[in-house]
């Protein structure tokens, strides 16, 4: 009998060693400038169904869903690429992203159905499975949600123009990215039990940030990034708190 993560990860690794490795950036090129009228399409597309081979024959699946592994992945991957380098904005990284869970849904769903005695009712009765939504509803709270209550409360603190008449534009806008980065990592440190890592990632943000503020005689700026940062910690580090002890008295 074969496990669902038994099929799953051999198939993952060998989407990213195709997608990634073994596509050469003149492939790349060549699929953005002719689209379906480029070679490299073909062989890119066909590559990923016939590495496969390997993982599925190594697992002992049988020839027929072998075949039929091979031409679903080569065909959903052709089309799933050809939209991409079709649209104009293909280039951006909302796309990749895009593209990505695409093809990575593709494999999940072939490796659901080759998986032996796995259903919808299973995986909702699995003991883990309140303990992964739990965990997925904190990551996305930390996120967008995260941020727009961090922008509401900053309203509160508008930053005043500087007198010497220079931008803030670039520390403000890189400010929701660094943001992210940052509750990723704490609520992730936090969940594991790592609080020295917290610590590690708040001094290693402050010793960058501190260099931009010391050069800047905007008072109201060096207030605007603190209140930031402050706010974003505390959320995440209590939302964490909260998850880990709601695991924790699962378990128990």
């Amino acid at each position: 009998m074969l496990d669902y993560f038994e099929i799953l990860i051999p198939f993952l690794l060998i989407h990213i060693i195709c997608d990634f490795y073994l596509q050469p950036n003149k492939w790349v090129e060549e699929k953005k400038q002719k689209t379906y009228r480029a070679p490299a399409l073909y062989y890119h597309s066909l590559l990923h169904g016939a590495a496969l081979f390997i993982p599925a024959f190594t697992l002992g699946i049988n020839g027929y869903s072998i075949a039929c592994l091979i031409a679903i992945v080569a065909v959903s991957h052709f089309f799933i690429d050809l939209w991409k380098v079709s649209t104009p904005n293909g280039h951006k990284f909302s796309y990749f992203v895009i593209d990505q869970t695409l093809h990575i849904s593709v494999i999940a769903l072939i490796s659901y159905h080759m998986a032996d005695g796995l259903t919808v009712e299973t995986i909702l009765k699995h003991d883990k499975f309140s303990d992964a939504v739990m965990i997925a509803f904190a990551y996305l709270l930390i996120l967008k949600p995260t941020s727009i209550m961090i922008g509401n409360i900053l309203k509160k603190y508008p930053i005043s123009e500087p007198e010497d008449g220079s931008n803030n534009n670039g520390l403000v806008a890189g400010g929701e990215l660094i943001g992210y980065l940052e509750r990723i990592l704490i609520l992730t440190f936090t969940l594991v039990g790592s609080y020295a890592a917290v610590g590690f990632v708040l001094a290693a943000k402050s010793i960058f940030r501190f260099g931009e503020l010391n050069k800047s005689n905007d008072r109201s700026m060096t207030e605007y990034v603190l209140i930031g940062s402050l706010v974003s910690v505390v959320i995440t580090t209590l939302l964490g708190t909260i998850i880990s002890l709601g695991l924790e008295i699962k378990i128990k």
